[in-house]
Order: C-alpha cells, then sequence, then structure tokens
C-alpha cells in the first residue's frame, strides 16, 4: 500500500505542484480580498451567512447539484456497462460516441436545448402535432432545463471512471456465479454492484464537485428560482460590484469542494 501511495505521487506530483503554483496567486488574491477592506475583516462572510438570497442559492445550488449528479450516475451506468462487456476494438468505437458532447461547446449546447425544450421547441411541437392541439410544456427556464443541460454535459464524466471501476473486476466472479447457477439479476446486485462502489463514489463525488461550479447552464436554461453560487458571484461582480462578498462566496465554494472531496476519498478508501 505504501508503495503503491509512493509510486502515485511520483507520477502525479508534478502534475499537483504545477497546478497549486498556478492557482496559488489567484486563489491567494480571492482570499485576500475577501478577508481585507483595507484591514482585516470578516464582514463579507458575516454579511453573506446573514443573508436570504445567499442562503437561497446555496441550498438551491447542493440540491441541484446532488440530482444532477444522481441523474447522471443512472444515465451513465448502464452505458458503462454495456462498455465493459465489449470486446475492446467495440468498446474504443464505442466510448467515441461517450466523448461526442466534449466536441461542442457547453454554450452552443445550452443554445440547443433552448430550441428542443422551449414553448414552440421540437419537443412541444413534435407533441402537438401527435396530440393534434397545442402543448406546451414546461421544460425551459426552471429546474428541470437546468437538469438537463447539466445531465448532458454529466454523463462522461460518470461513464469513464465506472468503466475503469468495472472492468476491473475479474471476469472469473460472474463466470463463477453462472455456473454455481446464478441469474444475471442475483450476479449484478451480488457481484458487480458492491466491486463498482468505489467507481459509483468516484464518479457521483466528481460530477457532484464540478456541478458546484456552473454557470452559463443555469443562467441560460434556468429561472429566477435556480440562481446557482456562480451566478451570485456573477450578481456581486457585475450588478452591486462587491467584490469582497463574490470572493467570500469563492471562498465557501472552495471550503465546499475540499470536505466533498475528502468524503469521498474517505468512502473509496473504506469501499476499496
Amino acid at each position: 500500500m505504501r508503495r503503491t501511495y509512493t509510486e502515485g505521487m511520483l507520477y502525479m506530483g508534478p502534475a499537483v505542484l504545477l497546478s497549486l503554483a498556478i492557482l496559488a496567486l489567484p486563489l491567494g488574491y480571492v482570499l485576500y480580498t475577501s478577508l481585507f477592506d483595507p484591514h482585516f475583516t470578516l464582514q463579507a462572510y458575516t454579511d453573506l451567512l446573514s443573508s436570504k438570497l445567499f442562503e437561497r442559492s446555496l441550498l438551491t445550488t447542493i440540491e441541484v447539484s446532488v440530482t444532477a449528479a444522481v441523474v447522471s450516475l443512472l444515465l451513465g451506468y448502464p452505458v458503462a456497462l454495456h462498455l465493459a462487456r465489449q470486446p475492446p476494438r467495440k468498446r474504443a468505437l464505442y466510448m467515441i460516441l461517450v466523448l461526442l458532447p466534449f466536441w461542442t461547446s457547453v454554450l452552443v449546447k445550452s443554445y440547443a436545448f433552448t430550441v428542443i425544450l422551449g414553448r414552440d421547441g421540437l419537443i412541444n411541437s413534435m407533441l402537438s402535432m401527435i396530440v393534434g392541439q397545442k402543448i406546451v410544456l414546461p421544460m425551459i427556464f426552471n429546474r428541470f432545463g437546468v437538469i438537463v443541460g447539466m445531465t448532458n454535459y454529466l454523463v462522461p464524466f460518470v461513464v469513464m471512471p465506472l468503466l475503469a471501476g468495472l472492468l476491473a473486476i475479474d471476469p472469473a466472479l460472474r463466470r463463477a456465479a453462472e455456473i454455481m447457477g446464478a441469474k444475471p439479476a442475483r450476479i449484478f446486485f451480488s457481484i458487480t454492484l458492491p466491486l463498482s462502489v468505489p467507481g459509483i463514489v468516484a464518479a457521483f463525488s466528481t460530477t457532484t464537485v464540478m456541478s458546484l461550479g456552473f454557470f452559463v447552464i443555469p443562467a441560460l436554461l434556468g429561472g429566477p428560482h435556480d440562481m446557482m453560487m456562480a451566478n451570485l458571484v456573477d450578481f456581486f461582480t457585475r450588478q452591486t460590484l462587491d467584490w469582497h462578498a463574490a470572493s467570500a462566496i469563492g471562498m465557501i465554494l472552495l471550503v465546499i469542494v475540499v470536505v466533498i472531496s475528502f468524503a469521498a476519498t474517505r468512502v473509496r478508501r473504506i469501499a476499496a
């Protein structure tokens, strides 16, 4: 275990140090801005913690992030399971399809969803044509539109860690269970699912952390009640010009990300 950790640090150490060197200056400036006005003060944090707007945005961010991560996990797990059972050449071809969303920017995809999910979009138009009367389902500028847009972006980030975990499962375990007469459902719930828990935890934590900082998708597909923390930072920096509050929000988000990452690491070690 110690040798594996040392080898991992040797490979990852330079990249980690480079990332820290690049991020140290801007993070230090954000921390300084949140604490000095011009003298040391915690006023920005106390004002935020007593603000209803901040409380609502924080709850919305957590709810949307967890929901998007869960939905992405439910959609991505069957895809990863199917890929894991394919021969290597076919799996590589299917991975191209999984990675297709990365070929288009999130901004372009968000505008595309306004065409698909809008009042007169493709889905409502098709339903109206099938039913024979005007159908207007509210699928945009609300929580549903935000979840759809975020899920579309996050599913590939779910498939990759899950696929790595599923490929690490010894195929002999499945064959032994089949020889013993176990049905596919029993094999899945008794062998595949428990052994893929580390991949599930990695996928869930990664997508949750990524969702916490989303800005474009909630801004274009969400409504006034779907303001997330990143949108609140934009509000303070462009509307009220309160850089101290915006910096404090950034530091609070950083603390939340660190806590989630640490908890996910502990859970993965226990599951492994």
